[in-house]
């Protein structure tokens, strides 16, 4: 592999509110580490392809094949999050999605409604409104270990981070309600409603 196929973007999220500066920091390291292992993690699938040894009863193999689904899901899944985030929130609901919630939850507050019933459920993991691009349909899905989860296909339209690191710098673990609200506070709307009308992006190519 010549050079990274990955690499980090810049996000400027300074000044959220109620999720500390100190917190971003931390977590854009993270995810700087999740795009560092992807390239990694396909360097050395490169290198064992190229030796003969790309086979199902070689270990080595196998786990790096597995561990190369959680790697690459948290470099994306973290640029989708931040991606919809900006300082005291910016833009609204589009007319498109607005329509598109209320058809499919009611309205939008009943789509927020649920969309945090997600987020406050046990565990460490993902929240997203996904859209099925072959009916538009859209629905909530939980996403635990970044791959485990995930409706194959679906477009990510709203991704919030749940993992306690997201949040555990600024609020108890038991206090995921109010990071859910800070997370409502700053939604960056101009992104997701993009995703709605173009669910395909660029990728952070080297």
């Amino acid at each position: 592999m010549a050079h990274p196929i990955y690499k980090a973007r810049e996000f400027s999220l300074s000044g959220l509110s109620g999720i500390s500066d100190r917190t971003i920091e931390m977590h854009l390291g993270l995810y700087q580490g999740y795009v560092k292992n992807t390239n990694l993690l396909l360097e050395q699938l490169e290198e064992i392809a190229s030796q003969g040894q790309a086979r199902g009863t070689n270990p080595e193999y196998a786990e790096i094949t597995r561990r190369l689904g959680f790697e690459y899901g948290g470099m994306v899944l973290h640029e989708y999050y931040f991606e919809n985030l900006a300082p005291k929130g910016r833009g609204e609901p589009s007319q498109e999605l607005s329509a598109a919630l209320a058809q499919n939850f009611g309205s939008y507050e009943k789509w927020k409604e649920c969309f945090m019933g997600v987020g406050e459920m046990r565990g460490v993991g993902w929240a997203i409104l996904y859209r099925d691009p072959t009916t538009g349909r859209l629905s909530n899905h939980w996403v635990g270990l970044h791959q485990d989860g995930v409706p194959s296909g679906f477009d990510p339209i709203v991704v919030m981070d749940v993992w306690e690191h997201a949040f555990l710098l600024d609020y108890k673990p038991s206090e995921r309600g109010k990071y859910i609200e800070a997370f409502f506070a700053n939604v960056n709307w101009d992104p997701i409603n993009a995703r709605l009308r173009e669910p395909a992006r660029p990728r952070a190519a080297a």
